[in-house]
């Protein structure tokens, strides 16, 4: 049986001693493999990406990247894309690019500069002079552009238009390698349930309330996922 690529196990997290966004949450996420992490605002699906590139700390709990105790070392394997946009408004693509080549030995600026120019996207220009929408595919592009072992992609298209939103799904499952895996989550279900391999639907407090292969879940229930999701969620 292979080793998952994520594995928590009993993690707890509070941003105050009386509410617990993550709650002895127990999940295991398969290597190799695209998993759509869905849930509605504010159940810690944010919080979860963020303890597993280790920007935040649980307050108990385990988390295991690729068998091992998520460490300073487990870094070097994650990409992770946040849900805003973090660069500095005054560099230029170009610029971006050169410091994304410094500081990740796995970055691919050739994939990169490929990929910017498909989109349309210059890369003489000042970020700061991008709509909002096309700094996120810059974004997009240099998470995608490192040959990491597990991407974490928070909302790579809320902020994009219709037209661009298939390019970007394409980008994201021909330039990742495939013995790697990517956890993504979104509001727009529709729109990347044909690319996930399996779901995870979280609720609050990070429970999983159902979870599985999804070809399989539509094949057993006669439904589309996104229809699932309104069941379970249904206000």
């Amino acid at each position: 049986m292979s080793v998952p690529i994520i594995e928590c196990i009993d993690l707890c997290k509070s941003y105050n001693k009386y509410n617990y966004v993550l709650k002895d949450l127990n999940v295991n996420l398969p290597a190799g493999k695209i998993i759509g992490l869905l849930g509605p605002n504010g159940c810690g699906k944010s919080t979860l990406m963020k303890l597993i590139c280790g920007i935040l700390v649980p307050n108990s709990g385990t988390i295991k990247i690729c068998g091992e105790e998520r460490s300073e070392k487990s870094n070097a394997l994650i990409s992770y894309l946040p849900e805003r946009t973090y660069f500095n408004s005054g560099m230029k693509v170009e610029q971006l690019i050169a410091y994304f080549s410094d500081f990740f030995s796995d970055f691919d600026a050739n994939a990169a500069r490929a990929m910017l120019a498909d989109l349309g996207i210059a890369t003489d220009v000042k970020l700061k002079t991008l709509s909002k929408g096309t700094k996120e595919k810059v974004q997009l592009v240099m998470v995608m552009s490192r040959r990491a072992k597990l991407y974490l992609l928070d909302e790579p298209i809320a902020g994009v238009d219709p037209a661009a939103r298939e390019y970007i799904l394409r980008t994201i499952i021909t330039n990742y390698n495939p013995e790697a895996s990517i956890l993504i989550t979104t509001h727009l279900l529709h729109d990347i349930e044909p690319i996930i391999d399996e779901f995870a639907f979280m609720g609050f407090g990070g429970k999983i309330l159902m979870s599985g292969v999804a070809d399989e879940v539509r094949e057993t229930t006669g439904k589309t996922l996104d229809e699932l999701f309104k069941e379970v969620f249904r206000c």
